[in-house]
């Protein structure tokens, strides 16, 4: 399990709002956005703030949970969104532990929730808080470029497509026999979601993701490694007066090099106007 990739998909997952429910005046109104591995292309709505929380635990090869936390504020108008993700992980049986990198990210809506597709381009920072020793980190600072895109299909169908990049310059690293060296690593990644409306309410989610990086080998040269996480999931929110809870739950399995690992990803937010 390559858990930069775990930490980088989470990240990405969360730049995007929860509640245009006005929607389309041609659809029923519905909560429609917020995947959990794919990003949609929904900024937040003038005077509202959220928090997301995203937790993952995997069983093979070792029991291990990545948490993270995510805030998303408008800035002056819906036009503009920031956000940051800060995260935890509790790796190899947690016998590692500590702060992940974070992000810092601005988003820009392109174009509108009625409009033929929604675009809303990403631009990030990763900064490095992790320890990169321990594995939790890459110790520099990385730039991300994301693309998501949604559209409302039906009444009952919306879909979510990403295209994005990460690069992390200079990245430290070691071979077997603890030769240090330093390489550029990146990664490519490209994703889908098909959200089935149910209900208003009610949300179930198919999401495939695939990515790409280009990372060192035991003996410091770099490879390139494939990744695709297949996740089945469902969320449902709960409106208390302006407060919205949405908490959500899915069955994500990685699939790398020919090995297939399941886990359990948790999903918690609170939205409310500011």
């Amino acid at each position: 399990m390559n858990y930069r990739l775990i930490a980088i998909f989470l990240f990405t997952s969360q730049f995007s709002v929860f509640a245009q429910e006005e929607g389309n005046s041609k659809f029923t109104k519905a909560i429609e956005d917020n995947s959990f591995f794919i990003e949609e292309a929904y900024n937040q709505e003038d005077g509202v703030v959220q928090h997301i929380s995203n937790g993952y635990y995997t069983f093979s090869p070792s029991k291990d949970f990545v948490y993270t936390f995510t805030q998303e504020w408008p800035v002056v108008s819906q036009k503009h969104q920031l956000s940051y993700t800060v995260g935890y992980s509790w790796l190899n049986s947690n016998k590692v532990n500590g702060f992940s990198d974070a992000l810092i990210n601005y988003r820009y809506q392109l174009t509108g929730h009625d409009d033929f597709i929604t675009i809303a381009p990403r631009f990030s920072i990763t900064l490095p808080i992790g320890n990169e020793n321990k594995g939790l980190g890459d110790g520099v600072v990385g730039y991300q470029v994301n693309l998501p895109m949604s559209k409302r299909i039906t009444n009952g169908l919306v879909l979510h497509a990403n295209a994005g990049f990460t690069i992390l310059p200079n990245v430290k690293t070691a071979d077997i026999d603890g030769n240090e060296s330093k390489n550029t690593q990146s990664n490519v990644n490209l994703g889908l979601s098909a959200i089935w409306l149910v209900t208003p309410k009610l949300n179930l989610m198919f999401e495939v993701l695939q990515s790409i990086s280009k990372v060192p080998d035991a003996k410091n040269k770099m490879e390139a490694v494939y990744q695709t996480i297949i996740s089945p999931g469902f969320r449902y929110a709960i409106d208390i007066k302006d407060l919205q809870i949405v908490p959500g739950i899915a069955v994500p399995t990685t699939v790398q090099e020919g090995k297939y690992d399941t886990g359990v990803f948790f999903y918690l937010s609170f939205e409310h106007p500011f």
